[in-house]
């Protein structure tokens, strides 16, 4: 079973909780316009797991922050899903956001 995925906003920053898969990204994609108001740097260390459909959630954020006329930066990304990124051969610009 999942962990339960839980967010909070502080500022500028999102920090993100529990793990970021197919079985919990729901609410936060129902709510993903709201969420990433006014947020420009998605903190990630508090992510126990991310699969393909939380690295394409995570993408799907960082480009509405862009969309809203702001830098996103994406801080403390696992090895894991540095490495999945990569495997996806997604642009150099969006890895280099994925800092550790």
């Amino acid at each position: 079973m999942a962990e339960e995925l839980s967010w909070k906003q502080d500022g500028t920053t999102l920090y993100l909780f529990g793990e970021l898969d197919g079985a919990t990204v729901k609410p936060l994609w129902q709510q993903r316009e709201k969420v990433v108001a006014g947020i420009n740097l998605f903190e990630l260390s508090g992510l126990t797991r991310v699969d393909t459909a939380g690295l394409a959630l995570l993408i799907h954020l960082a480009n509405l922050v862009t969309r809203q006329g702001r830098q996103i930066e994406l801080q403390g990304a696992s090895d894991n899903l540095r490495t999945l990124a990569q495997l996806y051969n997604l642009p150099e610009a969006l890895l280099l956001h994925l800092a550790g």
